[in-house]
């Protein structure tokens, strides 16, 4: 099968449960880039547990200004760097952080869209926004990967936002992201079911 048509099922091919495709600008970005399949199929992931964040957030906090394309597009394009520094897509490693940044910002993407590919993995950081830490709990959710530290940001968040207690947000929160993390072995079968090298 040519390496178009293997980055193609990665980026459309039905999966259960159900992953939505990525946006139609992302899918042709990462064709020119010639992606490594792989790759696709993690971004989305990534993205489709992001909607789902994203979704949650919206029904539950209508008062919370969320700014969804950022979240969205952040998730789907936070590892891009891997085209560069694909040996990152099989093992440790964070030079794509700041590669898919500039890979980004070389596609004439806005800096506040392109910021997620240099910041997804420093949620810690004291200027991380709402939208960041999104980005990051669906990178580590998809997988059912829970990160107390990480999880108790966003809950600080949003109780700070509501003025809910924080034991509400902490409850509510866990819910959604146990319930994410249920469908984590279907996401990582479809992932490994891509090669690394096309």
């Amino acid at each position: 099968m040519p390496p178009s048509d293997v980055l193609s099922r990665a980026l459309n091919d039905p999966v259960d449960p159900p992953l939505r495709p990525l946006p139609a600008h992302v899918a042709d970005l990462l064709r020119s880039l010639d992606a490594p399949p792989r790759l696709a199929a993690h971004l989305r992931a990534v993205h489709d547990v992001a909607v789902q964040l994203v979704d949650w957030v919206e029904r539950r906090y209508p008062e919370l200004a969320v700014d969804r394309e950022a979240v969205l597009f952040g998730a789907a394009t936070h590892d891009i760097g891997k085209t560069v520094h694909i040996a990152e897509l099989s093992g440790p490693g964070s030079c794509h952080e700041e590669a898919g940044r500039h890979l980004l910002l070389a596609h004439g993407l806005r800096p506040e869209l392109a910021r997620f590919a240099g910041t997804h993995a420093s949620w810690a950081d004291p200027a991380a926004t709402l939208e960041d830490l999104l980005v990051s709990t669906a990178d580590k959710v998809w997988k059912n990967k829970r990160v107390p530290e990480l999880e108790d940001l966003v809950i600080s968040r949003l109780a700070r936002a509501t003025g809910r207690q924080r034991w509400e947000e902490y409850l509510a929160l866990d819910e959604l992201l146990g319930r994410i993390g249920d469908g984590a072995d279907r996401r990582l079968a479809f992932q490994a079911s891509f090669p690394v090298f096309a």
